[in-house]
């Protein structure tokens, strides 16, 4: 077990090294380019957009409930310790490229959603569409579709599942003292309750939590700023400054370079925003509409809200605190962050945060899921998957998570690399689409 563990981490490891972070960021900046900085322009008008309803078109849920699906599967612990890991080990200068990241994958998700838009169809159980569908229809290419369906479905079990319910259950037992697997039953119940109702019972569920639990961190983040707002220009300055200099070890903190900072500063932005990935495009083309830029511009919010609006907070809330050059761990960094200006009730909001985040990541994961099964084996094995999908719930919850990480890393690199050959395949037909929609006279 130790020897495949060892493979399995240094298989992840390689497949997340400098060429899959290179690629990323390239394809990003290449479609930056091409669409000529489309997420500049058009940001005003795609936040417009998120409540704008097109009745009457195929499509299960509407702009927003497409995009509180896709945030609730991206908005999750990623944001919090994830941030925390990015300065840990890169210094403050690793928000910078985490930033830089989420702005040029901001017209990646946006070009994931036009192609899964165009080359969605209808299904048994509503809409289905996403990288495997593209792949095979667009860029004829079924067999690298067949392989994304395939990784995507094994990492949905780990990234999407037990990971989320192993974090939710050991940040109750320490904050609240809560039995892992009390946690874990009442995690499986709320599940089943959400996700056996499909893509609309879903789409309505995280229209309702998603709002919630962003705004309840960003606002309880804003109370804690404010309350140090003296100290948020000298975070920003450690933020500019160590993005090209090093940063020197000071107290229990190590020190990094600034190869450091952008390595885990881009891995960071990427596992948070998933802009690449090929995932967030599967709950895109369940939307409501009739024009493939539609949904993709509402799609693109998604990165902005997540990577530059809560990772942001986080990043501050620890740049402003002072937990950070004292060698506290990454997983207790943020909310030691918090407990500093607010106590033990700031420790309380960020285990509230941090399952609520978990819990989310986990019903969006659960769609993401359940239509590369339909692509794989047809629709008929839909339900028997969300079940299976429900047990691995308590599962998680109650074991050992290292070697589930690792392979859900793996997988999770392993989605990215055909839906990035498919991006820059069907980079003209982004092009064009995107060139219609603003040549038309009605936009």
């Amino acid at each position: 077990m130790n020897s495949l563990e060892t493979a399995i981490s240094t298989l992840s490891g390689w497949v997340w090294g400098p060429p899959m972070l290179m690629l990323l960021v390239g394809t990003g900046l290449y479609l930056t380019i091409l669409l000529k900085g489309l997420q500049f322009r058009a940001l005003p008008l795609a936040f417009r957009l998120i409540f704008h309803k097109d009745h009457g078109h195929d499509g299960d849920i509407s702009h927003f409930a497409a995009l509180m699906t896709a945030l609730a599967a991206t908005v999750g612990i990623g944001n919090i310790v994830g941030v925390a890991t990015a300065i840990s080990l890169g210094g403050p200068g690793a928000v910078f490229w985490m930033w830089m990241t989420g702005l040029v994958g901001m017209v990646t998700k946006y070009s994931e959603a036009v192609l899964a838009v165009k080359y969605r169809e209808k299904g048994i159980y509503g809409m289905r569409g996403g990288p495997m569908y593209y792949l095979s229809k667009g860029a004829n290419l079924p067999w690298l579709g067949w392989l994304f369906a395939v990784f995507t479905a094994l990492a949905t079990f780990g990234i999407g599942n037990m990971t989320q319910a192993n974090a939710t259950a050991k940040i109750f037992e320490a904050t609240f003292h809560i039995p892992t697997w009390i946690t874990g039953v009442v995690l499986m119940v709320l599940t089943a309750l959400v996700i056996l109702g499909g893509i609309r019972s879903i789409g309505k569920f995280t229209s309702l939590l998603v709002p919630f639990m962003i705004f309840g961190y960003v606002g309880s983040a804003l109370i804690v700023l404010g309350l140090n707002a003296d100290k948020i220009p000298q975070a920003f300055l450690l933020i500019f400054q160590h993005a090209f200099t090093p940063i020197a070890a000071t107290g229990g903190f190590a020190g990094a370079t600034i190869a450091s900072a952008m390595r885990y500063g881009i891995a960071r932005g990427v596992f948070s925003n998933e802009s690449g990935l090929g995932s967030a495009p599967i709950a895109a083309a369940a939307a409501r509409t009739y024009d493939p830029v539609k949904q993709a511009l509402v799609s693109m919010t998604q990165t902005f809200i997540d990577t530059l609006v809560v990772c942001t907070m986080t990043a501050l809330i620890i740049l402003t605190a002072n937990s950070w050059t004292q060698g506290v761990s990454p997983g207790q960094l943020t909310s030691a962050s918090f407990g500093e200006t607010l106590g033990a009730s700031g420790e309380i909001i960020v285990a509230v945060a941090t399952s609520l985040f978990a819990y989310s990541t986990l019903i969006g994961w659960n769609y993401y899921g359940e239509k590369a099964i339909e692509y794989l084996l047809g629709p008929r094995f839909i339900r028997p998957y969300r079940f299976l999908f429900i047990a691995a719930v308590i599962v998680g919850a109650l074991m050992n998570l290292e070697l589930v990480w690792n392979i859900s890393d793996l997988m999770n690199g392993m989605m990215a690399l055909p839906n990035l050959i498919g991006l820059l395949i069907l980079s003209k037909v982004v092009k064009a689409e995107t060139d219609r929609f603003f040549n038309h006279s009605d936009n």
